[in-house]
């Protein structure tokens, strides 16, 4: 009786060993074959120039009071048509809201949807007494030692220069686009993206339909655990975001007489359920496709775990949430950022405010953030008060569309060393305000950093390679080649 058990143990153990192997003999490769493209010739001197000549224009958004300065931006806009005097001669303009930008290339073709490729003018500022600490400095634009020096190189004028660069160059060459390509600059995406917004808006009205949207989101990157060669992200969706107010109430005093719990204590508590009772999550949507693409190009092991995902899923969520980078493209994120209450060490205080930043995973909303907390913390004594304003997770981008496979081969022209995934974007972008004008919203800057060359975005030495812009160039026209033509 026992021989026979364990034959059936040991045959079942065999039947699943046999399911797991041909699972992971059958999970192929999704990349894309593509022919090697003509070089595309970039002056990448002349390119660097024009991005430090960029930089130096303090189109700075500020998150606090401080006051809007217009100048930098306007000058800006003529500086812009200055150095692209082909874009000029070439394409319509427009100014929006004030000092976002809206250029459109005419297509030949008028019953094919138009393409619209973005980036935003804003940077951030400089963290004050931090200005030292750049080796150069952070708004001269210097060229040196093989890069491009300053605030906004990678967050997000390189990208705008680069795209002007390849319109520059294609309408220098007459070439005519069959569809319509627009190009959208806003001005303020750093602090919400009213001009984004006001940019899709008036679009809408004029009846505009997108056959696909891009804007700055992955890049390519040397980082992604199990796979030994590049890996270019391609953002298909973007989380949403609210912040709660949390706040307790109680009478003050002298601290010689405390009650059991003060409203520091009661706030503290209810922060602490927050943190270890997170929204519940999982490999699904954006997360779910970026295995499906890293999987096939794993070694064997790594890839019978990934493509056995029903059963060893488990496995992957505990491994790949360790980190705060894995955790975050797996579930809704919980984050206190402020915490304010009393005055004084020996004064009760009568108050104690938190507030409380969520990140939201498609598939969640604001609602059932609001629900869990309620829910979790389950303390009448703690006030929830939503903002006044929230944003819902974007959609899921259509990753079987022929969109998705041009821009998958155009990444694969530009660096055929790279593996393409599509991933989510753990924050947010102006391209969230295109959504009702199009499926496919992409979301890719094509530039290959390294992880120390990624770590400046908002810091200090923030900074772009002068051959990594090339290829941002070459990479723009040979999209607007692919897609437009």
């Amino acid at each position: 009786m026992i021989r026979k058990a364990l034959l059936v143990i040991v045959a079942a153990l065999a039947a699943l060993v046999g399911v797991l192997v041909v699972r992971t003999l059958g999970f192929s490769s999704k990349q894309v074959e593509v022919e090697p493209v003509a070089a595309i010739a970039v002056d990448a001197g002349s390119v660097a120039e024009h991005l430090g000549g960029a930089l130096r224009f303090r189109t700075i958004s500020h998150q606090d009071s401080a006051p809007f300065e217009p100048y930098p931006f306007i000058d800006f806009h003529a500086y812009l048509s200055e150095t692209f005097p082909n874009v000029q001669a070439t394409l319509e303009r427009e100014v929006i809201a004030g000092y976002s930008l809206l250029y459109r290339w005419p297509g030949s073709d008028p019953q094919l949807s138009s393409i619209l490729l973005m980036a935003h003018i804003d940077v951030v500022p400089v963290e004050p007494g931090t200005e030292s600490d750049w080796q150069y400095p952070a708004y001269e634009g210097r060229v040196a030692e093989g890069y491009v020096w300053g605030r906004g190189t990678l967050d997000d004028k390189g990208s705008l220069i680069g795209i002007l660069e390849a319109v520059e160059i294609l309408a220098a060459e007459g070439f005519q686009p069959r569809r319509t390509v627009y190009l959208a600059f806003g001005h303020d995406e750093e602090v919400g993206g009213s001009g984004a917004r006001a940019i899709a808006e008036l679009l809408e009205e004029r009846g505009i339909e997108l056959e696909f949207v891009l804007d700055e989101g992955g890049l390519v990157t040397d980082g992604v655990p199990g796979i030994d060669q590049s890996v270019a992200l391609v953002g298909i969706a973007e989380k949403g975001f609210i912040t709660l107010e949390l706040t307790v109430r109680q009478e003050g005093g002298h601290s010689s007489m405390p009650p059991p719990q003060t409203a520091v204590g009661i706030l503290s508590a209810a922060i602490h359920e927050l943190e270890t009772h997170p929204i519940p999550g999982g490999i699904r949507g954006a997360s779910a496709a970026m295995f499906d693409y890293l999987g096939p190009e794993m070694p064997f092991v790594q890839r019978l775990v990934v493509a056995n995902r029903w059963l060893l899923g488990p496995l992957i969520e505990h491994q790949f949430g360790a980190s705060p980078e894995g955790n975050s493209m797996l579930r809704t994120t919980t984050a206190a950022t402020i915490f304010r209450a009393g005055v004084k060490a020996n004064v009760l205080p009568a108050s104690a405010r938190a507030a409380v930043n969520f990140r939201i995973m498609p598939g969640d909303s604001a609602g059932t953030v609001i629900e869990h907390v309620r829910r979790t913390i389950d303390d009448p004594r703690v006030e929830i008060t939503p903002p006044e304003s929230s944003t819902n997770p974007s959609p899921v981008s259509d990753i079987e569309s022929e969109t998705f496979t041009q821009l998958q081969q155009t990444i694969r022209q530009i660096f055929p060393h790279a593996v393409v995934a599509p991933y989510l974007v753990v924050g947010g972008t102006d391209s969230r305000y295109f959504v009702s004008l199009t499926r496919n919203v992409y979301r890719f800057a094509p530039v290959e950093l390294s992880s120390g060359e990624y770590n400046t975005v908002h810091g200090t030495d923030e900074r772009l390679a002068v051959d990594a812009l090339a290829d941002m160039v070459r990479f723009y026209v040979q999209l607007i080649r692919n897609s437009a033509s």
